[in-house]
């Protein structure tokens, strides 16, 4: 995982020529352009075909061979999320994986590296991320621990700052049902984080409770936070209510709080008191995970899709119509992305790329818009 030589353009042309006749679909080895090391590596491209629609039509740039070797170890492992530092001369990506800890991608995608991170965190799965920043301008990580039943919050540079625990069931919520739930020592599964307006929202949908709950941030320094009364949503079919509120997201405009109901093919969408006010429907079967946006494009990862004899696609909507499907497994070869549980967009000059992270086998890429 050091690094590969340089392979001759005649060479590669006659290998793909010899190997077509063999195989289908064809899939090109990556192949690297710098040495590497083990705390940052370049990325190496891979092209398998292109996929989606119109002008919004992807090939593979980068795959995980080329994450951190802490990284490629726990790979399949992967059940989580990435988050976006998209402030003005930024575009780093954050993510984690149980048994390595926290990565970082590079703003300009070349190359990723490990963060130094605690090592209550490293054997946890943290099941998505989100980065926020407090008045002063300063940044944050928080990360869902799922299984933990925890919500850590770290700096950029690893350090764990706040661990978030159980609620009491102590007449927290406004919610009694919630308080109830957590008083006979009902689950903590959280999802999903967002922060908005100084507070946490966590979506809870591996639970039956499956309610957004809300906790307090009081201080950055030093870092205080705990729950708060505000909790929304529930198990159900009504509107509002949802059969798995799996990721939540801050709309661009900081407005809204979005929510991906996986079961019910549908974004849910409230307002930051957590009034519902409207969905987006997705098409009928498909499992969606989280929703992104970018520009005045959203997108959305799915664990299923409408046939489940494929693997599932990444949806590109605008104004909540899919204008792009991108189907990494079928039509880019990467076989291990049957489940698709998290993707962002990314742009960089005049083009999209799209992070995209695979469940179950978890597996990692790197999608670049073809012109």
């Amino acid at each position: 995982m050091y690094g590969y030589q340089r392979i001759p353009a005649s060479s590669i042309v006659l290998f793909a020529l010899l190997t077509s006749a063999f195989a289908h679909p064809l899939h090109h080895g990556p192949h690297s352009t710098a040495p590497a090391s083990s705390a940052t590596k370049l990325l190496t491209a891979s092209t398998t075909g292109v996929t989606g629609q119109g002008d919004l039509r992807f090939r593979v740039l980068y795959t995980s061979s080329h994450l951190p070797d802490e990284a490629v170890a726990v790979v399949k492992e992967a059940h989580g999320g990435f988050a976006v530092d998209r402030r003005p001369g930024q575009g780093q990506t954050y993510f984690a994986l149980p048994g390595a800890g926290i990565i970082e991608i590079s703003a300009d995608l070349r190359s990723t590296r490990m963060v130094d991170t605690d090592e209550q965190m490293k054997g946890e799965n943290m099941h998505n991320a989100t980065i926020w920043y407090n008045p002063d301008g300063m940044p944050f990580l928080t990360f869902p621990a799922n299984n933990a039943g925890l919500i850590f919050t770290t700096t950029l540079k690893g350090e764990l700052v706040h661990t978030l625990e159980i609620p009491s069931g102590r007449g927290t919520f406004d919610e009694p049902t919630v308080d109830d739930y957590f008083l006979v020592k009902g689950k903590f599964t959280p999802t999903d984080v967002e922060q908005l307006d100084n507070l946490f929202y966590v979506a809870t949908g591996y639970s039956s409770l499956d309610y957004v709950l809300t906790a307090r941030i009081e201080s950055t320094n030093p870092f205080r936070a705990d729950w708060n009364e505000l909790a929304f949503g529930g198990k159900g079919d009504g509107a509002g209510q949802f059969g798995t509120g799996h990721g939540i997201t801050v709309s661009p405009d900081r407005k809204r709080i979005d929510v991906a109901d996986r079961p019910n093919s549908e974004i849910d969408r409230f307002t930051r008191h957590g009034h519902y006010r409207s969905t987006w429907n997705l098409p009928i079967g498909s499992y969606p995970c989280d929703i992104d946006y970018r520009d005045d494009l959203a997108i959305v990862g799915c664990l299923h899709g409408p046939d489940r004899g494929i693997g599932a696609p990444i949806y590109i909507l605008d104004d909540g119509r899919v204008v792009s499907t991108i189907l990494i497994k079928e039509e880019l070869g990467l076989e291990n992305f049957q489940h698709i549980h998290n993707a962002v967009l990314r742009r960089i000059g005049e083009r999209y790329y799209v992070i995209a992270q695979a469940w179950n086998p978890g597996d990692f890429a790197i999608l670049e818009q073809v012109n």
